[in-house]
């Protein structure tokens, strides 16, 4: 692309936006939410409130999500080791999760409740 094109390409975005900025500042709604910011802030500067000061005043329940996985009890717990036997061939499978090749093979041939079944620990 030329050095003209993309001027008169980044020429034309801008007076978009200039025209999409022109629309809100003549929105009523977006005056009266620009109106309760500014009293909401000189409040709570009145009263030395910060932003978590008024969640907490708010909303006492009010618990952030990475505050929440902070909170855990700990580490995760190991996954338990499941042992599968199969009954005619004898062959064992210990896995720890599901995405074991012959643990899936099994279930493919035989069903997953069959599998289960065959369960030892």
């Amino acid at each position: 692309m030329s050095r003209l094109a993309e001027f008169r390409k980044l020429e034309e975005q801008l007076a978009q936006q200039l025209a999409e900025l022109e629309a809100l500042k003549n929105d009523s709604a977006l005056k009266k939410e620009i109106e309760f910011e500014e009293k909401l802030r000189a409040l709570m500067s009145e009263y030395g409130v910060d932003v978590r000061g008024l969640i907490a005043v708010m909303d006492p329940e009010y618990r952030p999500l990475a505050k929440k996985a902070q909170t855990g009890s700990g580490p995760r717990k190991a996954r338990e080791v499941k042992v599968y036997m199969h009954p005619k061939t004898g062959e064992r499978v210990e896995t720890k999760g599901g995405n074991h090749s012959i643990l899936k093979a099994w279930k493919a041939e035989h069903g997953v409740e069959t599998v289960e079944s065959w369960r030892v620990q």
